[in-house]
Order: structure tokens, then sequence, then C-alpha cells
């Protein structure tokens, strides 16, 4: 019968073997008893050695690098991953994922870009490797990681506020009663193929919050204790290998909406008046909610209506000097041009820009503040002509559009049109 550790890392068994482990140099050693594991792995591919994890330390990253070509799409070929599916790794596996939660809780802030996509690979393999459980077994393995994340398959809903608050589960999804969410097989059986459900959606959310709530911990040690030179040197090689993921330059298609140097020339009318100077009264809105989103989304990610994925600048810029030798300058010269200049009686307008980048409220952006707020989509046409009517002045192209990022990515495409190029980004987004 399965572990119910191969899916719960934090049971009590799991901490116990993690426990057992104990020297961390150990685990860049190869170990053949994994080796053979993978090597006798139904539908494994054994055509490229590199694709072979021998040691802990190779695993760890084989975690990672599996969530982010699955998530790709791209190259994505599962052949080379079974391994992460089979029952006989589950000892070797649940250690990678404590050692991955040291690593990354110690070097990065857990709202950061690596810590981030940790939690999100957790909660995907934990989900994969729940619908793979047999179907005679899988009601008895759910119920046995119930009782270990909430010592209940009748728990408060006050117990899971942590999952509301964060969205990984909704207060509609559930069913409750006398205040307690029902995830037990105690129901009436009409509802018991919403209880199934329930069941098996919440255990990848229980596992992704208590993930975060690691990171956290290991953040917080990390202030007092410095970390392991292997665990440091591990989560650079993280840090190397989700950079080449989003930050290689990737071919892209004709049409396809891609990142470039600014196109003054292009920018909508209410864009270019912003960049000239607002007068008392609309310069907050103008600055912080309208110029501070455009420039930014124009900058790094101007197919954000077109693709409706959401992303953090980090994603597009890992080590932000783009966004402040490029973005940032631009809008605080915007904001300069106000009358009287913005930041020379509201000074913490500043920390308002940062936070609508998705800093949080901090003089500048960094790194380890990313994910503290929201990165914000530019505003619509409609709510420009509401909050800041003395700066639309619309021209023929805006009848057509309602979003000034809309606005520059067709005007784009029709200057680089006039000029004869064939590969011309157009989007086709009505927003």
């Amino acid at each position: 019968m399965i572990s119910t550790f191969f899916i719960n890392p934090f049971s009590q068994e799991a901490k116990q073997i993690v426990k057992a482990k104990g020297d961390l140099n150990k685990i860049i050693e190869e170990d053949e008893r994994l080796i053979n594991i993978i090597e006798y792995t139904s539908g494994q591919r054994l055509d490229d050695d590199s694709k072979i994890p021998g040691s802990l330390w190779e695993l760890s990253i084989k975690r990672i690098e599996w969530y982010l070509e699955k998530k790709g799409h791209r190259r994505y070929q599962p052949g080379y991953y079974r391994f992460l599916f089979n029952s006989q790794i589950a000892k070797f596996d649940v250690i990678t994922f404590h050692i991955l939660a040291q690593a990354i809780g110690a070097k990065f802030n857990p709202n950061s870009r690596e810590s981030r996509i940790f939690i999100e690979s957790e909660g995907e393999i934990v989900k994969e490797r729940l619908l793979r459980v047999e179907h005679q077994l899988r009601d008895d393995i759910i119920s046995k990681i119930l009782n270990e994340l909430l010592d209940s398959e009748k728990p408060h809903w006050i117990q899971l506020e942590k999952l509301l608050e964060n969205r990984r589960i909704k207060l509609t999804e559930l069913i409750l009663k006398d205040g307690k969410a029902i995830l037990d097989k105690s129901a009436p059986k009409r509802i018991q193929q919403i209880i199934n459900s329930i069941r098996e959606n919440i255990i990848p959310a229980l596992i992704m919050q208590k993930t975060q709530e690691y990171l956290y911990k290991v953040n917080e040690m990390a202030a007092k204790i410095e970390p392991h030179p292997i665990l440091v040197e591990l989560a650079n090689e993280i840090q190397k290998r989700i950079s080449r993921e989003f930050f290689i330059p990737k071919k892209t298609k004709p049409g396809t909406i891609k990142a470039s140097k600014l196109d003054f020339d292009a920018f909508p009318p209410c864009i270019k008046n912003t960049i000239k100077g607002v007068k008392a009264g609309n310069r907050n809105d103008a600055i912080v909610l309208l110029l501070t989103s455009f420039i930014s989304y124009a900058r790094l990610y101007p197919a954000v209506f077109k693709e409706r994925k959401p992303h953090k600048v980090s994603d597009f810029d890992p080590t932000l000097n783009i966004t402040l030798n490029e973005i940032l300058p631009l809008i605080y010269e915007a904001a300069d041009n106000c009358e009287p200049p913005l930041f020379q009686d509201d000074p913490q307008e500043k920390l308002n820009i940062t936070a609508k980048l998705g800093f949080g409220l901090h003089e500048t952006p960094r790194l380890e503040n990313e994910g503290e707020s929201k990165w914000y989509t530019p505003m619509s046409c409609e709510k420009i002509k509401i909050h800041l009517p003395i700066l639309c002045k619309p021209d023929n192209l805006c009848e057509k559009i309602q979003n000034p990022l809309t606005y520059y990515n067709r005007k784009r495409w029709q200057k680089r049109k006039e000029e004869g190029d064939r590969d011309i980004p157009r989007s086709n987004s009505r927003r």
C-alpha cells in the first residue's frame, strides 16, 4: 500500500525519515538505490542520462524542473519524469522536499518567485499523485491524510481560514453543517460525488498552505542562524534553473506581442498627457494608478490581456534592472512634471508606486519584497473617463479601444505594418 508521506511530507513518519537522514553533505553523493528505482520505473525514459537524478541534490532540482517544463508545455516530455510518481521513491522524495524547503526558505523571501514556484510545484505534484492512487485505495489514503493535516474529517471552517484567505479554496466550494466542513464519507449518497471532489481538492491546498508556513519559519530562522553552504548552493542552482525557464529569449511566432523598448510614439493620448505633467487634483491617480501600471506592462508584459496569465515583474525582469533603470525613472520624471511636483508634497506616493508594481509599501522595489502586493494591470478607458477625464483626449484609434495598453499594442502593430514588417505583433484583445 502507498505510504501517506509520499503525498503528505508533513506527516510524523515523514519527519522521522528526514530526521534520520542527518548529514546534509551527503545529499550530493550518488545513490545506487535511487538510480535503481528510477531505472525500473514503469514507462520511464532512459535514453538521456542527464534526465536521471543520481543523488538527492539532483532529485531536488528535477522536482522543480518537472513543474517548470510541465507549466511551459513546449518542451514537456512526461516520460522523463515517471519516477516522481513511483511510490518506491517516497523516502528519497520526502527528504528532497524538506531539503528544497530549507534551501529556498533560507535564501529567498517567502513571497519571492522561487518560493511561489516551489509552493505551486508541491501542490501540483500532490494533485497528480492522488490521481494515480488506485481508486479502491484512494478513500483510505485521503482519510488518513486529512486526519494528519486537520486531526479530523469534520474540521470547523475556522481551521480552513488560511486556505480561504489565500484563495486556495472558496467557502462556496465547501459543504458546511453546524460550522463544520463535511469531508468524510458519512454524507448522504446524493452528495457523495461532491464530497469526493472536495476531499481530493482540499489536500493539495492544505499542503501548499503548510509549505508556505514552513518557508516562513525557515526564513525567520535563517535571519538568526547562517544556513548550511550546501543549502545556499542548492538555492542558487534553483534560481538559475528558474531564470533560464523564464528569461532565455524564446522564438516567437508571427502575431506574438513581445516585450521591447518602449515606443513613445505609440503611447495613447492619456499617457502622453500624463507624462507632460498633471495638475493638483489628478496627480496621484494619474501617476500611481494609470502611468505606473501602463509603463510597466508596456515595457515588460504587453500581452497581458491577450495571454491572460498572471505574472510578477521578476518573471520578466529577474534582476529588476529594467524596472529600476527604465520604468521608474520615466514614472518619476512624469511625477516631477506635475504642478506642483508630486513627491514635493506627497513623498509617500513613491511607496504606492512600488506597491502597484507588486513589491509592497517600500521606497524601492526589491526582490525580497515581491508578492507583498499585486502588480496592477492598466486601468480601463472607461475608468479613465470617469476618474481622469482631463487626460482623456481620444483620437480616431481610441474609438475602437477599451484599454490604453491595447491602444499601444495596436499602434505598434500599425506602425510596423506601414514599415513593411511581416512578423508583427497584433492584439485581438478588446480591453
